[in-house]
């Protein structure tokens, strides 16, 4: 089994063509011009284009209705009539909206004419804001 071992390790040696420094053809290593360093990000909300007025181009919705309660603390419900055309008969058809509007001030009484504008979640229902009282009820 020692035979096997040595025969085994036995090492394998073969000359090396020896290259010549002549032989070897130097690459030119290709220029690399510096590149200008990129601008810092911008943030979202300074990257959104103004308009002349200073508003931004996706305001939030603006509706108008009719209060139709006053009951709730600080809250009013408001009715917004929609027409639509019917997708198939082609009729006009008028589809009634109620939304809950937040109104700080108790100033909207049932049967003004009110303009309101959406806003972030104050509560479960409501996601209106009372902008400004458009018509007062006779």
């Amino acid at each position: 089994m020692a035979d096997e071992i040595e025969e085994t390790t036995e090492e394998v040696t073969e000359p090396v063509a020896e290259v010549a420094e002549s032989d070897v053809v130097a690459e030119e290593a290709p220029v690399v011009e510096p590149v200008a360093a990129a601008p810092a990000p911008t943030p979202v909300a300074a990257a959104a284009p103004v308009e002349e007025d200073g508003a931004r181009p996706n305001r939030r919705k603006i509706r108008e209705g009719l209060v139709v309660s006053d009951a709730m603390q600080s809250t009013i419900v408001v009715a917004i009539v929609e027409r639509t055309r019917h997708p198939r008969y082609g009729k006009t058809v008028q589809r009634t909206k109620k939304l809950y509007v937040h109104d700080a001030e108790d100033t909207a009484k049932v049967g003004d004419r009110v303009r309101v504008q959406e806003t972030r979640p104050l509560s479960k229902l409501k996601r209106w804001r009372l902008t400004e009282v458009v018509e007062r009820a006779r």
